[in-house]
This record gives C-alpha cells, sequence and structure tokens, in this order.
C-alpha cells in the first residue's frame, strides 16, 4: 500500500484540532449580531470539530466521482472522545471498513490543546499484524486521493487565517447534486474572506458563507493569486438533538475542482453523540486487540 494513502487515512471525516483558548470545551456557542470575523470563525470552528460535546461516533462514506459513469467508494467508521484536559484536546480511532484491500487499517490519534504540539498517531496493519508510528502528511496533500486536501478536511485551525467580514448575505442555495435537491436556499448567512497565513499556498483567499443559525460553513469558494476561482465546497449541516440540546453537525461534503471537472463526496451517518466512550478504549493496546 502507498504511503500517502496510509497517511491520508488519519484524516477520515471530522478531526478535531483546538483552534482557540478562549472557548470552553463542551460547551455550546451561538452567532449573534454585531460579532467580528475573527468571533464567527472561532465559533465555526468549535462547531465544526464538534468541541461542544463528549464524544462522537459515526460511520462515513468517500466517494469518488471521477465522470458520469465512474465511481469509486471508501468506507470507514470513527470514534472520538473530547477532553479538553490535560493538554488533550481529543483522542480518535478510525478504521476502514470498505474496500476489501484496506479493510480492517486503523488508525488511533492523540491530539493536544496547544497547537505547537504535534498530534501523535499510530497506524495499525492488519496483514502485518503490526502497529507503526507515523507523521501526519502536508496539509495540501490530496486527502485519500480525492479532490479535498487534508486542511479542507480536517486540520485547518481558526490560527491559519486572516479574515475579514464582507458582510450578511441570502444564500441562494446549492443544488446537491448528489441529493438531487437545493439545500439552505433563503439562509441568512455571514459572508467572510479568509487568507491563509502560509506563502505560497495552494490558494490566496477563499469566500466563506457562515450559516447564521446553525454557526457552520456551509459554502466556500477557492481563488488563486489571479482571482480565478478554482474550487468550491458545500457543507449540509444540521441540528440534531441530545437530550434537549441542539448539537450542529456536518452530515454531508460535496467538492468540485473547476479544474479536472472531478468531485467528491463525503456522507456522514448513524451519527452519536455523548455515549459515555472510556477514554481507555484510545490505546495502542486497544488498536493491537481489535478485530475490524
Amino acid at each position: 500500500m502507498k504511503r500517502g494513502l496510509l497517511i491520508s487515512i488519519l484524516y477520515l471525516g471530522l478531526i478535531s484540532i483546538t483552534f482557540s483558548q478562549d472557548l470552553e470545551y463542551h460547551k455550546l456557542y451561538s452567532l449573534t449580531d454585531g460579532m467580528t470575523a475573527e468571533q464567527i470563525m472561532k465559533i465555526m470552528y468549535h462547531n465544526k470539530y464538534s468541541l461542544f460535546a463528549k464524544d462522537i461516533t459515526f460511520k462515513g462514506e468517500v466517494i469518488y466521482i471521477d465522470s458520469p459513469t465512474f465511481q469509486r467508494k471508501r468506507k470507514y467508521k470513527k470514534s472520538r472522545i473530547i477532553l479538553g484536559k490535560d493538554g488533550f484536546s481529543y483522542k480518535e480511532l478510525t478504521v476502514i471498513t470498505y474496500p476489501t484491500e484496506v479493510k480492517g487499517l486503523a488508525v488511533l490519534v492523540w491530539s493536544y490543546i496547544s497547537p505547537q504540539k504535534d498530534q501523535q498517531v499510530w497506524l495499525w496493519l492488519p496483514s502485518l499484524k503490526k502497529v507503526r508510528k507515523i507523521s501526519a502528511s502536508q496539509d495540501d496533500d490530496s486527502f485519500m486521493g480525492s479532490d479535498f486536501t487534508v486542511e479542507e478536511v480536517s486540520t485547518r485551525r481558526f490560527e491559519d487565517e486572516t479574515y475579514r467580514l464582507i458582510g450578511e448575505k441570502v444564500f441562494s442555495g446549492y443544488e446537491f447534486d448528489y441529493m438531487k435537491k437545493t439545500i439552505f436556499k433563503g439562509r441568512r448567512c455571514y459572508v467572510i474572506e479568509a487568507k491563509p497565513k502560509k506563502k505560497n499556498w495552494y490558494y490566496a483567499k477563499r469566500i466563506v458563507w457562515i450559516d447564521k443559525e446553525i454557526g457552520g460553513n456551509i459554502y466556500e469558494e477557492y481563488f488563486d493569486k489571479k482571482g480565478r476561482l478554482f474550487k468550491k465546497i458545500f457543507r449540509y449541516w444540521k441540528l440534531i438533538d441530545v437530550n434537549g440540546k441542539k448539537y450542529p453537525t456536518q452530515i454531508a461534503l460535496e467538492v468540485k475542482d473547476l479544474r479536472t471537472n472531478h468531485k467528491t463526496i463525503i456522507l456522514m451517518e448513524d451519527i452519536k453523540y455523548d455515549q459515555n466512550i472510556k477514554e481507555e478504549y484510545f490505546t495502542v493496546k486497544t488498536l493491537m486487540r481489535q478485530r475490524w
């Protein structure tokens, strides 16, 4: 198996990266009028990575659409405990369940509160019955060979960009091709311009639409140094009721690369929060003992 695939697997789904010290773990935040671009984006990242919850489990599917007649799929399941203590942000376990040639491949991630401290990542190779400690790939690498980058799916943090509030606008709706319906038409949104702090990065700026009710980034447009639009990303959010609390949750993503006319879809289902998962589950020993 190629090293790129092995490394990319650790970014499946919604990997949580802590972005700020001033929002509390396990607490919900809402957008309100008069907020700055920075305040809006901090709450968006808090919601995007589910830092309001105790834990989360879900099943996911990545669909690669190279042409109208050719699709490829990968499936996985994920468990994450959100800690916010003892220096840890979260611990997470991801397992590939399909296709057969990579089934059983599992990744354990320990992520820390300090953005200066690197994640620890262990990879379980069922064919070799071995655990290997690995390092993360570059953020601008392709996510599992898809049209998403690793950063777009999982690793981008609040501190990675500068922000400017363009204003409030009504979203015209997104034609979600996979579900064959228009989503979020007429929703009130904050529109923010975000520019990367990294020099010579793969995009010069992106325009982000933040739904005011959900507090999620529902739509993004990516521009190169010449001001050309080259990528669009849509994120389908829903509010899931958990014991009377409304948890903002991503249930689907779609990216369109305008340069290649390819697109990739990520779907999440069977999403469960606050199941009282034990921290002891997220250990190297667990990784080795499980039979996927």
